[in-house]
């Protein structure tokens, strides 16, 4: 017993021995953020930092300013902007996906008169995923539920969804955009409209007597809904100031397509395919609004297929 007491009291002192001699040793010279950014000198992967963030000034969504000087406000924004700058894996996938399919997105709600900046809302709702499909069932890039499809002139069944038609979807979004802003007054609640709905906006208004969408009591989903909007595009609007290090060479893009119209049925998208020189699997992520491996079509309706240009993907016949 003796023994393992003085054992135990000799390792309690080579511990704080150690703490002590750690403690006085010099760290490893610190790097500013600068350091870091987008062409210069990769980051010690051992002296990672974690930065608290300062709160960019003059934050807004489609020109209506974000009121951070409400401590409630700066606390909401902040904590948007902390999950998805230190999110990095999701935060690089976003990167990523923006260059492909922005292009796409910008000028459909440029020509409806929609503020370019609800293209973040397209980031939020399903992380650019064309086919993302949530356990409610919304689906597509802009997560539209079944029967908004069809109230809006989307063709939705087992064997075409054309809510997975992202030009089509984009066409969509800004219809309900524009009637929710014209509704409701603002950009701002018309964006909280496209996750809780008109009704469930405007009721709540006029519950707690209030006129804004930051002074609403919410639910945890629609409460961070616009402030997770805005972190997005800020983050999204400067990568190197949120550490993100990147070449234009790591963003995905958009392969170059033309448009074939069929107005007949087709009985197998596999054949189909290779007479555009692809296999079905490619045929299927340019058109993910093809749902079975056939074209019912007894209707005669003129659907625009997408085939990919020649000498973009190296398949085998």
């Amino acid at each position: 017993m003796k023994y393992i007491k003085n054992s135990l009291a000799l390792i309690g002192v080579i511990c704080i021995s150690g703490l002590f001699i750690f403690a006085m040793q010099k760290a490893p010279d610190e790097k500013a953020p600068s350091d870091f950014l987008l062409g210069k000198e990769d980051p010690i992967v051992n002296n990672y930092n974690v930065y608290a963030l300062e709160m960019p000034e003059n934050l807004n969504f489609a020109g209506e300013m974000v009121p951070i000087q409400d401590p409630d406000i700066y606390e909401r924004m902040d904590k948007e902007l902390l999950v998805n700058t230190y999110w990095q894996s999701n935060g690089l996938l976003m990167f990523k996906r923006a260059q492909k399919y922005f292009p796409i997105i910008e000028p459909i709600l440029k020509r409806n008169g929609v503020p370019d900046d609800f293209k973040y809302l397209a980031v939020i709702e399903s992380g650019l995923v064309q086919t993302a499909k949530s356990p409610a069932g919304a689906s597509g890039v802009w997560q539209i539920m079944k029967a908004t499809g069809r109230e809006n002139g989307l063709e939705v069944n087992d064997n075409v969804d054309e809510r997975y038609n992202l030009e089509k979807a984009t066409e969509v979004a800004c219809d309900y955009l524009k009637k929710a802003k014209e509704s409701l007054g603002s950009w701002t609640k018309a964006a909280a409209a496209y996750n809780a709905g008109n009704y469930g906006v405007s009721r709540r208004l006029k519950e707690q007597d209030v006129d804004g969408y930051y002074d609403l009591l919410l639910g945890e989903e629609t409460g961070r809904y616009v402030f997770r909007i805005v972190a997005l595009k800020e983050i999204l609007s400067n990568p190197s100031k949120y550490g993100f290090n990147f070449n234009k060479s790591h963003l995905y893009k958009e392969v170059p397509t033309y448009k074939v119209e069929v107005d007949t049925a087709v009985t197998d998208f596999a054949k189909f395919a290779k007479q555009f020189g692809i296999n079905y699997k490619i045929l299927k992520l340019h058109n993910p609004w093809l749902r079975e491996p056939h074209l019912n079509n007894k209707s005669r309706k003129s659907y625009q297929i997408e085939i990919p240009k020649e000498g973009y993907y190296n398949t085998k016949s």
